[in-house]
């Protein structure tokens, strides 16, 4: 089980047609986002030619005027973090239908900017990590190592140094959470 957004997600381990897997996973991941409102031209889910690889998922769509995208890169294969997306795209959806989340809290568990990249990329550098690492117990020790010197409590703390590891460490947690 994968947990992600405060969901419990069984991940799949895709075995035969990768790509027709992918792209039937892409049409779901549309036809969900069509049940609450999204134009499927507002939707953009890049497939990758072959499915097999272990590369990153991602889904960007448009709703309600902001710029929604997620992206999952932990599992081995495309396809299988291709899954995971959809699954939790249809979890959030099914809370939002059901009333149990607003429109409000559906958006801000996706909205992201469009140079969000850039901004993971930047807080693993700063944070000192590979720029690949997706472990978040990785991540976390790290930011422990760093925390403790530069909280603006210890001799060598520094405020402004501090916010900044703060504000990537939050970067990643939101990505790998």
């Amino acid at each position: 089980m994968v947990r992600i957004k405060g969901h419990e997600i069984n991940p799949v381990i895709t075995k035969l047609a990768y790509n027709r897997k992918a792209l039937q996973f892409k049409n779901n991941i549309i036809s969900t986002l069509k049940s609450i409102g999204v134009d499927e031209y507002d939707v953009k889910i890049p497939l990758e030619s072959v499915a097999i690889r272990n590369v990153k998922a991602q889904a960007t769509w448009w709703l309600d005027g902001y710029r929604m995208h997620y992206s999952y890169n932990q599992q081995n294969k495309f396809v299988d973090n291709l899954w995971i997306i959809y699954k939790v795209i249809e979890l959030e959806t099914k809370l939002l239908i059901s009333k149990e989340h607003t429109l409000t809290e559906f958006c801000a568990a996706f909205k992201e900017d469009k140079d969000i990249d850039k901004q993971r990329q930047k807080a693993r550098e700063h944070i000192g990590v590979a720029h690949d690492e997706t472990n978040i117990e990785t991540i976390n020790q790290k930011y422990k190592e760093m925390a403790r010197t530069l909280h603006p409590d210890m001799p060598t703390g520094d405020v402004e140094k501090f916010k900044k590891l703060n504000n990537a460490h939050k970067i990643l947690k939101r990505e790998l959470s």
